[in-house]
């Protein structure tokens, strides 16, 4: 099962809004085939394994750590698949939470005599689809809030300077993220202050869509976010916002979506239409505050930096939540440790 995740996870930021998937096939104690599902619209997990296996999949057992589909969608349901092979057993790593599957492919392998076996390695299969299984029983995107800040809580100095809070390995592995994320969320002041391309930097050949949250767009027009060459740009603001502005980034293929009012709910609902299973929350202080109000965060990404920098003005990571006692902070769930060559993360849900 371990080897099915490690094969879903080279797929990390291609499959949206699909699963990430890995499938193992063994037979006589040896492994016959194995693929992964590459991205939307290709084959499934399963099947690019029976392809591998070939003859030898006939009463193998077949690893796989999402529950096969049983529905007809791009392609068809792998759980015919298996059955037309005549594999023995399959061992599931956890149930789908998708409605249109939830169990159902699982009942129909039984059906058809095949052992199945599931729960194995559960925790690990689910924390490897959290955004899938939050998107699809949610309607929402699972958010990641990632922020850098010194020793004393500033994410940059009392004149907004903020390169760099931390050092190159741990940028590199914010880059990895945003690789394994469908798009990168950040407002007008981020855009203003930083103008960040918002990209992985090549350590991938995937970059995430851009969305930016402005309700002013009063925003730079030569902003790098406006290159739609480099990566795709999401523009969310309210209706009838800067007409001109608007204007020459539509021409520059930056999508807008004009709200009524901009409220996160509805554009987290609107990133779940599109099939985003993940986002990366990049914002400065009061976007976050909203987004955790919001409850649009389900995972902090803590970067801290063996820094001081003082300033009583400087900029903090979240902005006023509306807590007046401690016994009403937010608490991580089972929070981690990481030394990052110097820097330290902590990561845990919330």
């Amino acid at each position: 099962m371990r080897r099915c995740i490690a094969l879903a996870q080279q797929a990390a930021g291609y499959t949206a809004p699909n699963p990430l998937v890995g499938a193992v096939i063994v037979n006589n104690g040896e492994i016959v085939g194995e693929g992964y599902h590459p991205k939307a619209g290709e084959p499934h997990a399963e099947v690019f394994a029976l392809r591998a296996a070939g003859e030898k999949a006939q009463g193998a057992t077949v690893y796989v750590n999402l529950e096969p589909c049983n529905h007809y969608g791009r392609t068809p349901p792998c759980t015919e698949a298996l059955i037309q092979a005549g594999v023995k057993k399959v061992v599931v790593g956890m149930v789908d939470p998708d409605p249109r599957v939830a169990g159902q492919g699982i009942a129909r392998l039984r059906a058809a005599g095949i052992e199945v076996i599931t729960g194995v390695e559960e925790a690990a299969c689910l924390a490897l689809n959290a955004g899938f299984c939050h998107r699809v029983t949610q309607g929402q995107p699972w958010g990641i809030f990632k922020y850098a800040m010194t020793l004393d809580g500033k994410i940059a100095a009392t004149t907004g300077h903020s390169a760099w809070v931390t050092g190159t390995a741990a940028r590199r592995l914010v880059h990895e993220v945003r690789s394994h994320s469908d798009g990168v969320i950040v407002g007008g002041n981020t855009v203003r202050r930083d103008n960040p391309q918002l990209t992985s930097h090549g350590v991938s050949d995937h970059n995430p869509t851009r969305i930016i949250l402005s309700r002013t767009l009063d925003l730079p027009p030569n902003a790098q976010v406006w290159d739609t060459t480099i990566a795709p740009t999401l523009l969310f603001t309210t209706e009838r916002a800067n007409p001109e502005l608007q204007r020459q980034l539509g021409d520059r293929g930056v999508e807008i979506v004009e709200l009524p009012v901009l409220e996160i709910a509805e554009v987290m609902q609107n990133l779940g239409d599109r099939g985003m299973n993940q986002v990366l929350w990049e914002c400065g202080g009061i976007l976050a505050a909203a987004a955790l109000q919001a409850q649009a965060v389900q995972k902090i990404m803590a970067f801290i930096a063996p820094k001081i920098i003082g300033g009583a003005l400087a900029p903090t990571p979240v902005g006023d939540l509306n807590l007046s006692a401690m016994t009403q902070a937010l608490t991580l769930k089972n929070p981690t440790l990481t030394a990052i060559d110097g820097d330290w993360l902590i990561e845990g849900e919330l």
